[in-house]
């Protein structure tokens, strides 16, 4: 990799300024300075130093994040606050994407990444990866909306649903559930809702396959995944 277009993809500035740092001698490859922007350079095997700081090099990156609500699962937007608008500069260097989308004001785990084989089997409909989502519901949720679930819902489209897990946390005017689904379809979990007669006032999702919400994190805070983590997720399958 040419050496002015992998520090310029870290955010050390554009190539005509990652041109400069050579031109000016900032920068060193194995204890050398460099000055030819051509150079090419191996960042497994070499070390690549700015100003005296060792570069740390990486092709990929995955973020948990929780989401908070009135921001959109997207990249960008005209006029919406989007997820990447959250994210610190270091982070959007790399050019993260949302895996899936949470609903405007829907809360909780969301992942991104830039490793588009990732994203590409955990949003396949074939690996059915389950997950999982807490919400408060208005209405008395039932022992018959735990079988209705099972069996699969017909949404108002006529579209039958794949069986939901559902869990009753709290049962009263407003009820507490958890409800686990392998699908993704647009605002599933209140049209799944919508269809027994009830309706979503407050939605988060926990987790998504292997990978749990953090707790520790805030809403509109996220972190990087741990390598166990990471490695959870290549492996999963279902």
């Amino acid at each position: 990799m040419r050496i002015d277009k992998m520090l310029a993809n870290l955010g050390f500035g554009s190539r005509k300024e990652v041109k400069k740092l050579l031109k000016d001698g900032q920068i060193m490859v194995n204890d050398m300075a460099i000055k030819d922007a051509k150079q090419h350079v191996n960042p497994q095997i070499d070390v690549v130093m700015v100003n005296g700081e060792i570069v740390e090099y990486k092709e990929f990156i995955y973020l948990m994040m929780n989401k908070p609500p009135g921001v959109i699962s997207a990249t960008e937007d005209m006029e919406m606050e989007t997820v990447i608008d959250l994210l610190e500069e270091e982070d959007r260097v790399f050019a993260p994407f949302p895996v899936g989308r949470l609903d405007k004001d829907t809360e909780g785990l969301l992942l991104l990444t830039n490793d588009g084989q990732l994203a590409h089997r955990l949003l396949s409909p074939k690996k059915h990866v389950p997950k999982t989502y807490f919400a408060i519901i208005d209405g008395v949720v039932t022992d018959q909306d735990i079988s209705s679930f099972k069996a699969g819902v017909v949404l108002e489209d006529g579209y039958v649903t794949k069986a939901g897990e559902l869990t009753i946390l709290h049962s009263g005017i407003r009820s507490e559930i958890e409800l686990t689904i392998t699908e993704g379809k647009f605002h599933q979990v209140k049209r799944m809702f919508e269809a027994v007669g009830k309706r979503v006032i407050y939605l988060k999702r926990l987790s998504m396959g292997p990978c749990v919400l953090d707790e520790d994190l805030e809403l509109g805070e996220y972190r990087e995944l741990t390598e166990e983590e990471i490695q959870l997720l290549r492996d999963y399958e279902k």
